[in-house]
């Protein structure tokens, strides 16, 4: 049998055949299983590749080979996979809160959607404004609801963290009531165009319309990355 000494001698050849340096392979690996947003990812991951540096740099001593140092220092971090659901509790957070941001700033845009139609002149006698008109009280409602979680998300995961815990099934929820008010947006904006052909202001209703159509964008691709996260297996066994 091998000993140590012998392993760490042929792991350290081993390294100076193999190009990848084994920092930037314990960072990609972590950045590949992370999920969040862009900006709080690339963040984190800067962070510990910047604490995995230092860690090797402290180790470094003369005559201990630089494979021998990485090894040192990636068993005190940990394994990718133990670091990697630390991180991601925090990252799936972050997420939870830019849906609700998105939710709480364009989720009135519904509500003003239906009111510009209102106000945009009168529309040819049918049962299309009528059938409108229910449907603008119901989509308004889910827009309501939906500001109001989002507020509360917000506050949840903010300055009352300090104090509470976070809920552990709100990432899940916040993404599903985005998913909700995207749908709305979505309906919104079919029937602000069909009301936009009956409507004598068509130009204003169009306007609507359009402004539907880019809230429904902004909130369904945050509500299906808050939804990727939060069925991360780290988030789903562990509370936030």
């Amino acid at each position: 049998m091998s000993t140590a000494s012998e392993q760490a001698e042929a792991s350290d050849a081993e390294s100076l055949t193999n190009p990848v340096d084994p920092v930037e392979e314990y960072v990609t690996t972590l950045e590949v299983a992370l999920r969040g947003p862009a900006k709080a990812k690339s963040r984190m991951v800067g962070e510990v590749r910047e604490g995995l540096v230092e860690t090797v740099a402290a180790l470094t001593h003369e005559g201990v080979p630089y494979a021998t140092v990485v090894r040192q220092a990636v068993k005190q971090f940990g394994s990718v996979d133990d670091l990697a659901n630390s991180c991601q509790r925090e990252l799936t957070i972050a997420q939870a809160r830019h849906t609700a941001r998105a939710v709480a700033l364009t989720a009135p845009f519904l509500i003003a959607c239906w009111y510009l139609v209102q106000n945009a002149g009168n529309i040819h006698d049918s049962q299309v404004p009528r059938t409108a008109q229910l449907l603008a009280v119901h989509l308004a409602s889910v827009a309501g609801a939906a500001v109001l979680l989002a507020a509360a998300t917000l506050a949840a995961t903010g300055t009352l963290a300090r104090w509470l815990p976070t809920p552990d099934r709100l990432p899940l929820t916040v993404a599903w009531t985005a998913t909700t008010a995207s749908v709305s947006m979505a309906v919104a904006t079919l029937a602000l165009a069909t009301a936009s052909v009956l409507a004598e202001n068509w130009l204003l209703t169009a306007l609507a319309c359009s402004l539907a159509a880019l809230s429904h964008a902004v909130i369904a691709g945050s509500a299906r990355a808050c939804r990727q996260c939060a069925r991360m297996p780290s988030t789903e066994t562990v509370a936030l």
